[in-house]
């Protein structure tokens, strides 16, 4: 199948007691034993749960792989991964990184022993520069949050793998989804989403995801989500089901809508630098474009006006543009990193990354793109 048909189709199959078109939502802890240990490929909830199992399946699809996993969160989701370490084990991870992500590494996964080091991923080479003969994991974000910085996926595994095979690499595919790029197909291990993004799409959910082709890899991911227990729900996975099957037509409006904003913005008088790796100038759009389809609906920008006051004044000044956490979803949304997403970094780190009062972050939605510009406009000259 072609990608926009394995949206729709890809891992399913119509229900078979009734023909159900779509998955039931099967809202039970529990399943029957006709003796103990034998039932019809279900038992308890937290392992797995028909509903869930018919997005995992999908989520193999659209990435390539052939397990996937659906957690209660994007969090939980990396949690998953970081389990498969042991203390003493380090993480090369990129610069510029999810707050949530860094959060977690530094102020939890530290504490229980694992080691970090976060590298400029715009060069392949500052990652095996940094591998040591602990080195087990390499967290690769891209395009990242929130200065949209591209990564070379095939690049930095091929490389990773030449030094040692057994160092896993995964890719946080949130911005980009499946639809602009496939990790996996580039020689990564992992793929992880927050698919309360774009793969639910319509800021109704939480979930994590985690797709793999190795098969003993995923028996290690599904030993550790069943034990760990952090599942992603009946009704959220049929909702996330839902929203996959619009992932490449809503994908196609982000990004038309995407590149019309980054252009509004890098040739306005107000604003600054504008990061969006669709542009030529942007330091690897080569790669981006070697390695993604489009270039998303991720827009990131600089007031000139560099103070923390004139940010606020745009943000309190849309109407589109909704001033909330997350992305992904049809709506636009405007986040201010230092102060939202980001905010439990450290300042220092902050401003090392080029994170500061002045930057703000979009996501751009599938609105009418004129309404979204008279938006921008309006809020820029409030």
């Amino acid at each position: 199948m072609k990608f926009n048909t394995k949206t729709i189709h890809g891992g399913q199959k119509l229900e078979e007691a009734t023909g159900s078109v779509m998955p039931p939502v099967f809202l039970t802890s529990t399943f029957a034993q006709t003796s103990p240990g034998k039932h019809k490929g279900y038992a308890y909830g937290r392992g797995t749960n028909p509903t869930r199992t018919a997005l995992e399946n999908s989520f193999a699809a659209i990435e390539n792989g052939t397990h996937g996993f659906a957690f209660s969160s994007g969090m939980a989701a990396i949690d998953c991964v970081l389990r498969l370490l042991k203390p003493g084990d380090e993480v090369i991870a990129g610069d510029d990184l999810y707050g949530g992500t860094y959060r977690m590494f530094t102020r939890l996964f530290k504490k229980y022993g694992l080691e970090f080091s976060f590298v400029n991923m715009n060069f392949s080479e500052n990652v095996t520069a940094a591998i040591t003969e602990n080195t087990k994991l390499v967290w690769i974000e891209t395009p990242t949050n929130p200065l949209m910085k591209i990564a070379d996926i095939e690049s930095i595994s091929s490389s990773v793998k030449a030094i040692n095979t057994s160092i896993l690499v995964a890719v946080d595919n949130t911005f980009a989804t499946p639809y602009l790029q496939k990790p996996l197909d580039l020689g990564a291990d992992i793929v992880m989403h927050s698919a309360t993004k774009y793969l639910g799409g319509h800021s109704d959910l939480i979930m994590g995801a985690l797709m793999v082709k190795e098969a003993e890899l995923a028996k290690e991911l599904h030993f550790i989500q069943f034990a760990a227990g952090a599942i992603a729900a009946p009704m959220d996975s049929f909702l996330a089901i839902r929203g996959i099957k619009t992932l490449h037509v809503r994908m196609q409006r982000h990004c038309e809508n995407g590149k019309a904003v980054a252009d509004f913005l890098k040739n306005h008088p107000k604003v600054g630098e504008v990061y969006y790796p669709g542009f030529d100038d942007h330091p690897n759009h080569d790669i981006a474009k070697k390695q993604m389809k489009d270039f998303g609906g991720m827009v990131s920008f600089r007031l000139k006006d560099q103070s923390k006051a004139a940010a606020f004044q745009f943000l309190e000044n849309t109407h589109i543009f909704t001033l909330a956490e997350s992305l992904g979803g049809v709506e636009s949304l405007v986040n201010h990193p230092v102060t939202m997403s980001h905010a439990s970094i450290p300042q220092k780190e902050l401003l090392k990354a080029g994170i500061t009062n002045s930057l703000i972050r979009l996501s751009v939605g599938i609105e009418n793109v004129e309404d979204l510009l008279e938006d921008l406009e309006h809020a820029l000259n409030a």
